[in-house]
């Protein structure tokens, strides 16, 4: 499984991609959304999924949502907006330009691998049975 993380933030970066590492997913990332769209357009795999961070310079999250959408190749990737947008308004347009899932920051390990889980990219966490 290949992961892209979008963040203008080197630690946020260092963060998810430890997260996601720890799913199993190998990854690249990118410090705003324009190096990301050149990155899709270099490497060889579409990633499963790319986590993207909303506010950042030169191409913003939303901005690489509705370019990669545009691109047939790139079309079908999971999108997931990892973003301190909070704003209902600001869910739905994520949404409506392409996003299939929307985190708030900040977030948890477990929130992320629920969201994966639910896009179907990991298997859902099998359920601790009781102690008696």
């Amino acid at each position: 499984m290949l992961a892209l993380v979008v963040d203008d933030s080197s630690t946020m970066r260092h963060i998810l991609q430890r997260i996601v590492g720890g799913l199993g997913f190998a990854s690249y990332e990118a410090g705003n959304g324009r190096e990301a769209l050149d990155l899709l357009l270099e490497i060889p795999t579409v990633p499963d999924v790319a986590l993207i961070d909303w506010n950042m310079p030169v191409m913003d999250g939303l901005e690489l949502i509705r370019h990669v959408r545009k691109i047939p190749p790139l079309r079908d990737m999971c999108m997931m907006m990892v973003t301190t947008e909070a704003e209902h308004s600001q869910m739905v347009r994520a949404l409506a330009a392409g996003a299939h899932e929307y985190v708030l920051k900040p977030f948890t390990p477990e929130i992320i691998r629920q969201k994966l889980a639910y896009l179907g990219l990991v298997a859902p966490e099998k359920p601790v049975a009781a102690r008696v």
